[in-house]
């Protein structure tokens, strides 16, 4: 894959709401938004990110689990300036979605962390260990989710500390790259 291309080819987070999001999915976004908040020690680690970062997100408007999920992206990128966020829809190039299935299935969202030279430094998604836990404990125990109830306060910072470890670990091997550290002679 040509990550320096696909990713050029990405949209910025509002953007890419305002091209694939119908007004219904839009405002399911936008409430979902402000249910995401960093933490003070949250903060600092993002603001302490020192390698630029392209972050791809493959993803659909449409998507319950992207819309419980994406929007802690936005607010990573919005505290580090390392940060360079952007999504694609699922479905505009077949190749990518094909190329970052799960488990032979075309899931979302998934995030490609980059190098500042476009290589491919990790993959993660589509859901974090305590949602399939969440899931594990709803679809395969006594109780039948409807999908129609937002997470909780917890559960939403729990995705987002999990979601923010993929983006600390994808910093720390960008900052201990021998590669890298060569060239920036730290």
């Amino acid at each position: 894959m040509d990550w320096s291309k696909i990713f050029a080819e990405a949209l910025p987070y509002t953007e890419f709401l305002d091209r694939y999001a119908t007004p219904a999915q839009r405002s399911r976004w936008n409430a979902m938004h402000p249910q995401f908040s960093l933490t003070a020690e949250q903060t600092a680690l993002l603001t302490g990110f020192v390698r630029r970062m392209p972050v791809l997100c493959l993803a659909g408007a449409w998507c319950g689990d992207c819309i419980n999920q994406c929007p802690a992206f936005d607010h990573f990128a919005r505290v580090s300036p390392a940060l360079e966020l952007r999504f694609l829809d699922r479905d505009a190039l077949t190749d990518v979605r094909d190329a970052l299935a799960i488990n032979g299935g075309q899931r979302v969202p998934v995030v490609v962390f980059l190098s500042e030279d476009g290589q491919e430094v990790s993959r993660y998604g589509e859901r974090t260990l305590s949602t399939y836990r969440r899931l594990a404990i709803d679809q395969l125990g006594p109780a039948c989710p409807t999908g129609l109830v937002p997470p909780s306060a917890e559960a939403t910072a729990t995705v987002t500390a999990e979601w923010l470890a993929e983006f600390e670990r994808a910093q720390l091997i960008l900052r201990l790259s021998p590669r890298l550290r060569q060239k920036y002679n730290d």
